[in-house]
Order: structure tokens, then C-alpha cells, then sequence
């Protein structure tokens, strides 16, 4: 495409040695240019790209993107923007042939709930004879077409290079989790969203943000910029959670008209009555296109939310009411929500992405609520990440379960055992006892808390000490097959450790 093109999508400040030439890539890191690119100087957080241009000229850039004035050799074009980061996106959006412009695109954000609710809008799509690709924290798919997630929504340049494959492929509409990172550094202003959902706002990546001001104000963005009614989607609508307390002003600041969902029988979308089962949900919702009954393989209040969640989105994308009843239903499970691994012995094992206190808390809320028996919870909290949510979590998982069994997660460059300390800093009742794994030998009554830090190890002691009907949730991995200790990735799935420690004691 030639640049002159790539240019007219954009607020250009200035334009030096004015060259017209053919662009064949674009890119935002200096040691992957080739020959006819287009790169792009982005401030980030501990670099900055402006150092790097003459090493992306050296490899063939043929025109920059800065936002500070900088040298360029005769024969390179210098585009000057205030935004670089807005700038890529809409030239990415350009350069892929702009997919989201005629396919419908459902963006969800919020601390909890995204993935399960792009799971069950591709099963809503798909009733409704509409094939849809999933962009989000396990993948970016359809059909037989998969691409590697390496974020939960990537580099504006990886996302409508991966929009365009997944059009070509066959994909009608396109349902996107929308992080809070994404929104903050515009990846997704590119993107022409029919509908936004807002799930929920609980602490997390408070590391990169700051405060929970600046979390909610990343979060909001997606509804008070990027769902602007326009001439291209002039049907743009918001989906609000105001079960949460920041969906109010969500929904304040939103630039599209509002459809409410929620438990609260204030919502426009609401359940008339549900009950919550060891085999999932049924009950009955209330939308302004009329009431239905539904039934769930999903667990618990929280996924009653995710479920309205993605009947507020259909009901605003206008879909058939009996094909959204019909795919609620059709739904069996999400890699890593609630995940369960067979014993074969009785118990009942379940794997679960939880990785903040209130993903922690719902969780386990909804396992008393359906537990006949003892709960053990294996968890613990990465490294070089947010530390405030570590106490936070032990107490959680110490007041829910009868066993919390403390170990590692992603401990990264930090010592695994001063993440430990960090969890138990939160568990204070001096009754919760604090077992060895010499006195778990024969079991346990009383409820306790026992640290493992190797995580395998962690596994099989929850299995070793599970009787019939007990529940094991493995908190915090959820579909991650890794484990990344020091930089090292190592392979390490939650799912796999428990069917092999399943398999030697039950057979």
C-alpha cells in the first residue's frame, strides 16, 4: 500500500522529505523490520522507539512515525503525529482493509468474566447462523483457523493483521476481549465496535496502572470514545453490569445507548428466577424482546452474570430470541473456567483462572453454595505483579475453604517464598490453623492452611487428601500450560497434573 494512503487515516502534524514510496509491513519493534516497512517510534514504559530508528532503517524502513522531531536520511519520510500509538492503529486498520468496518464486533471489558462471555457470544453467533472468530486470553480462532494469543488483545498491528485472517477465513462478526492495557495504549482504536460490554471492575494490574482510578478510566474508554455512534455503525450500543458498583458510571459516560443487565431485578435484563446446581443453572430471564427459561453447564452466580452479560449483547445486536435461549444451553465448558478433571474416585476437581480476590471470592462462593462436602483450594499469586492482592487472597481462600493450600504460581524473577509470606500476611484468625505436611500424613478435621511451594507437589497433596465428594479447585492457572520461574517458561498444566496425581491413587 502506498504511504500516501496509509497517511489519509490519520491527524498528521507533519510531513518531512516527501516520498511516496510502496509500504510492505508495518512494525513497532526496530529488530523485526524488513525491507519497505513502516515503523513506528512508541513511547513505552521502560524504552522508548525513537532511540531505535536508525537501527529500523538500517534494516529498510522506509518512512517513520515519531512524535519528536529526529534526523532521517534523505529518501526516509518523517511522519510527525501527536498520538503514535492512535496513529499505528488506524494505519494498521487501513492497511488490513479495515475488518471491523462491515462485520458486526463485540468488545468486553472488566476485571472478571471476559473469556467466558466470548464463549458463550460464539455460541450465540453460532445458533443464529452467524460463524464468529474469538479474540481473546486462550486464543484468537475460528474454525480450524488459531493464532497463538501472546496478550489478551495484542499490538494494534497483530490485531487487524489477525482480524483480516480470520475475515478470510470466514468469520462474519467478531466477539473481542477488550483489556484495560489495550485501551489505555489505543491498540483497539482501530476497531469499530457494534457493542461494548462492561462485566465488573475489582482490583487488578494495579502494577501497571497505578490506582483504581486509573484502572476504571482505561476501562471506560471503550464506551466513552470508542462506541461514538457514527455513519459507518450508527446502531452502536453498551451493555452495562449494574450489579457492579462502577457500572453506573459506565453507563454515565457512555456515548451509545445503554442496555442494562444484571441480577438486580432493575436491569432491563434480569433473571425472573434461577436456581444454582452441582450439574449448572436453570431458570428464566426477562429482556424487552420477552422472557424465556434457559439451562446452564456453568456453575454458579457469577456465571449467571457472564451468561446475561452475553444475552444483553445479543438482544442489542438483535439476534433471535430463541437462538440466544438455544446456545445457553448448548455451551459445555470454557478452558479453564471451572474446568473439571475426572478422578474416577468420587472427588470432584475443578480448575479455575481465578487470579484476583473477588475472581477468588466468586468462586468460592459458589462452591459452598453447592458443596456437600469439603472444599481445598490450591493457589498462589505471580510474581512482579500487583503485591496488594496477595493478602487479600489468602484471606479469601483461608475463610472459604477447609484447606487452603498455598503454593506457587508464576513467581518470575521474585523469591516463591516471599510471595508466600506475602499471602499469609492475610490469614489472621488465630484459630486457622497452620499445618505441616508431616501432620496432614492421616488427613485433616480442623480447617487449616499448609504452604507448598513446588505446585505439583501442591496437586497431589490436595488429591492425596480429597475424600468422595470433596471439592479441589485449583486456582490462578486456569488454560495456561506454563509455569514461568526466573525468565525460564517451563510446560506445567494444572488440568494435566491433576489427572496424572488422579490416575496413580485411584487408578
Amino acid at each position: 500500500m502506498k504511504l500516501s494512503d496509509l497517511v489519509s487515516s490519520i491527524d498528521l502534524l507533519e510531513c518531512k522529505n516527501p516520498v511516496d514510496p510502496e509500504v510492505t509491513g508495518l512494525f513497532h519493534d526496530s529488530r523485526e523490520v524488513q525491507p519497505g516497512g513502516l515503523f513506528f517510534a512508541l513511547k513505552g514504559v521502560n524504552s522508548d522507539g525513537h532511540r531505535f530508528i536508525p537501527s529500523a532503517i538500517d534494516k529498510g524502513a522506509v518512512a517513520v512515525v515519531l512524535e519528536e522531531p529526529a534526523p532521517l536520511p534523505n529518501g526516509i519520510a518523517l511522519i510527525k503525529v501527536a498520538d503514535a500509538r492512535m496513529a499505528m492503529a488506524q494505519m494498521a486498520a487501513k492497511y488490513y482493509g479495515d475488518p471491523t468496518a462491515d462485520l458486526p464486533l463485540v468488545g468486553i471489558t472488566g476485571t472478571n468474566g471476559k473469556t467466558t462471555t466470548t464463549y458463550l457470544l460464539e455460541a450465540i453467533f453460532a445458533a443464529a447462523g452467524i460463524p464468529a472468530a474469538i479474540l481473546g486470553t486462550i486464543s484468537y480462532r475460528f474454525g480450524n483457523t488459531s493464532l497463538q494469543a501472546s496478550h489478551t488483545t495484542p499490538e494494534s498491528t497483530e490485531l487487524q493483521a489477525a482480524l483480516r485472517k480470520l475475515a478470510q477465513a470466514g468469520a462474519r462478526a467478531f466477539v473481542m476481549e477488550v483489556s484495560s492495557h489495550a485501551l489505555e495504549q489505543k491498540r483497539v482504536d482501530g476497531c469499530h465496535f457494534d457493542v461494548g460490554i462492561f462485566s465488573n471492575l475489582t482490583r487488578d494490574h494495579l502494577d501497571y496502572h497505578g490506582s483504581m482510578a486509573a484502572y476504571f478510566n482505561a476501562k471506560q474508554r471503550l464506551f466513552s470514545e470508542l462506541l461514538l455512534p457514527d455513519i459507518l455503525k450508527p446502531l452502536r450500543r453498551a451493555a452495562v453490569n449494574i450489579d457492579d458498583p462502577s457500572g453506573a458510571e459506565i453507563a454515565a459516560r457512555s456515548a451509545a445507548p445503554v442496555i442494562t443487565f444484571g441480577i438486580n431485578r432493575e436491569a432491563a435484563i434480569h433473571p425472573i428466577e434461577y436456581s444454582l446446581l452441582v450439574s449448572g443453572i436453570i431458570g428464566s430471564i426477562h429482556t424487552p424482546k420477552g422472557d424465556f427459561s434457559f439451562t446452564s453447564h456453568l456453575l454458579g452466580r457469577f456465571n449467571l452474570s457472564n451468561i446475561l452479560a452475553a444475552v444483553a449483547a445479543g438482544i442489542a445486536l438483535d439476534l433471535p430470541l430463541e437462538a440466544i435461549r438455544e446456545a445457553l444451553g448448548q455451551l459445555i465448558k470454557v478452558p479453564g473456567r471451572l474446568e473439571r478433571v475426572e478422578s474416577g474416585c468420587g472427588v470432584n476437581c475443578l480448575v479455575d483462572y481465578a487470579h484476583t480476590g473477588d475472581a477468588l471470592e466468586n468462586v468460592l462462593t459458589t462452591l459452598k453454595e453447592i458443596a456437600t462436602a469439603r472444599i481445598i483450594t490450591v493457589f498462589g499469586c505471580g510474581g512482579d505483579r500487583d503485591r496488594g492482592k496477595r493478602p487479600v487472597m489468602g484471606k479469601i481462600a483461608a475463610e472459604l475453604s477447609d484447606l487452603a493450600i498455598i503454593t506457587s504460581d508464576n513467581p518470575r524473577s521474585e523469591e516463591p517464598f516471599s510471595i508466600l509470606e506475602e499471602i499469609k500476611n492475610g490469614i489472621s484468625p488465630p484459630f486457622l490453623h497452620m499445618f505441616s505436611e508431616d501432620e496432614l500424613a492421616c488427613g485433616f478435621v480442623a480447617n487449616g492452611q499448609v504452604v507448598v511451594e513446588n505446585r505439583r507437589e501442591a496437586i497431589r497433596l490436595a488429591v492425596r487428601l480429597a475424600e468422595a465428594e470433596d471439592i479441589i479447585l485449583l486456582a490462578g492457572k486456569g488454560h495456561e500450560d506454563y509455569q514461568i520461574i526466573g525468565s525460564t517458561r517451563h510446560h506445567f498444566d494444572d488440568r494435566e497434573e491433576a489427572a496424572k496425581a488422579f490416575a496413580e491413587r485411584c487408578g
